[in-house]
């Protein structure tokens, strides 16, 4: 079957939280109301990834177990890997390479510059920035995550919280 990577970015997080380190920033209230809403999105769509897969920083973490919350998937069943945290296009694609076969469709949950970076990189996409919270769907036309590379996906879906017309 065909792959579908899904690249989610974090929530708003709190700036404001003087005193804390980048990697411990919390979401802020909006970051919190955006991740369920986004994921509920997704759900009526009947699009849950079967594997989710999050940087381990607080604002990216939180905004999976929003996500696994909204999709009846254990928060204990996230996959923490510290390489998607301040990751560039290469680190990013090394997490898919590896990823199991098994799985068809994967979430991704991490930060910009570097999500909207390996969009454009993937799927040829132009995506400017993609917002906090923002949800993306990239297709692949083959079973296996080590092929995934330059250009060879196509973007699907892209909505953000914001958003009154999901592409």
């Amino acid at each position: 079957m065909a792959k579908q990577l899904v690249l989610v970015r974090h929530g708003k997080s709190d700036w404001a939280a003087s005193g804390t380190a980048d990697f411990d920033r919390p979401l802020n209230h909006r970051g919190n109301k955006n991740a369920p809403e986004m994921a509920e999105r997704m759900s009526k769509r009947e699009l849950i990834p079967e594997l989710l897969v999050s940087s381990p920083a607080k604002r990216a973490l939180t905004t999976a177990k929003h996500f696994a919350e909204t999709w009846n998937i254990p928060k204990e069943s996230i996959l923490k890997e510290p390489s998607i945290y301040e990751a560039n296009t290469n680190a990013l694609l090394a997490v898919v390479n590896k990823l199991d076969p098994q799985y068809d469709r994967v979430a991704l949950f991490g930060h910009n510059p570097g999500l909207t970076d390996f969009l454009n990189y993937l799927a040829d996409a132009h995506i400017y920035n993609l917002p906090t919270a923002s949800v993306v769907y990239i297709d692949f036309p083959f079973d296996d995550w080590s092929l995934v590379s330059h250009h060879t996906g196509s973007l699907w879906l892209f909505d953000y919280p914001k958003n009154t017309d999901p592409v």
